[in-house]
């Protein structure tokens, strides 16, 4: 063997080396890069949520009655049909973005999982009305969808985080960062 093969096939070791690193290295960035689109998802879910928009249709549906039927919400609450409105076309995004895996489960129900179930318990009858008024039954599908796997998700012996967590301590400040 002479010197020029032998330099040719370390050459090729190291190319092949180095294409396989470079793949390794790929695809370790390609999953940063899917945890950053889902941490994002997740800040901007938590954003609209902070919204003083959201956070008055939020306190006016809570008001209402289970099960109001949308003639009763024209009666009994002649403003509030827009919070309605702004209340079920946010979860129907959340309830896509979840379903998309856009954003992980856990931090939907962990942020707005009690909510939802409470928040579609109110409105639920007031879309079917909607549905039956635009003679379709997609309106706000996947905010019943979500409602219904975020109680699937929850148990009955599930306890409110404060007093599941009273035991968790911070790291350290440089691990958390």
């Amino acid at each position: 063997m002479t010197d020029f093969s032998r330099l040719a096939n370390m050459a090729e070791i190291f190319s092949a080396i180095v294409v396989i690193g470079g793949i390794i290295f790929a695809v370790i960035q390609m999953r940063q890069t899917r945890q950053q689109r889902r941490e994002l998802a997740a800040i901007e879910l938590f954003r609209s949520f902070g919204s003083p928009a959201f956070a008055d249709a939020y306190r006016n549906v809570l008001h209402f009655p289970d099960g109001l039927n949308a003639k009763q919400l024209k009666q009994e609450f002649p403003d509030s049909e827009q919070c309605a409105m702004m209340i079920c076309t946010t979860m129907e995004s959340v309830g896509v973005m979840m379903y998309r895996r856009i954003v992980p489960s856990a931090v939907v129900n962990n942020l707005i999982g009690s909510s939802t179930i409470i928040l579609w318990r109110k409105l639920e009858v007031w879309v079917q009305d909607l549905r039956g008024e635009l003679d379709s039954p997609f309106a706000f599908e996947w905010f019943q969808w979500l409602a219904m796997t975020l109680g699937e998700l929850q148990d009955d012996s599930d306890v409110p985080a404060y007093e599941a967590h009273t035991e968790w301590e911070p790291l350290n400040l440089s691990s958390e960062i």
